[in-house]
């Protein structure tokens, strides 16, 4: 259904709050729908990952509903897709190079547990 409603509607619509704050990743995400959340995040036009970080008036991104409902395999997706700042683009957090530390003008080191 959204791969016919999503060329027709503005791709603003996508992160657009009804009256508790939920965008539609937030209801696919409360309904377990991997192949709708997956399909608002990843079409083109529209705000893409940052549907993610999109709080509701309960204070929980998608992600958030997706653990609150116990929806792992959303829930890793989500985490999988979402940006880390110290990791650039195609990398993991393995091929990351140190940055810079703002306090000592040194590299820093990521810990991995």
């Amino acid at each position: 259904m959204l791969d016919v409603l999503l060329p027709i509607v503005p791709p603003s619509l996508l992160s657009a709050q009804n009256s508790a704050g939920s965008t539609a990743l937030h209801w696919a995400a409360l309904n377990s729908q991997l192949a709708a959340a997956r399909a608002l995040v990843e079409y083109p036009p529209g705000p893409g990952i940052d549907l993610i970080e999109i709080k509701n008036a309960a204070g929980r991104s998608p992600l958030g509903e997706a653990e609150a409902v116990q929806w792992e395999e959303g829930a890793k997706w989500m985490v999988e897709v979402m940006r880390l700042d110290n990791v650039g683009v195609g990398e993991s957090v393995d091929d990351a190079s140190p940055s810079e530390d703002p306090v000592t003008d040194g590299p820093t080191t990521v810990e991995r547990e």
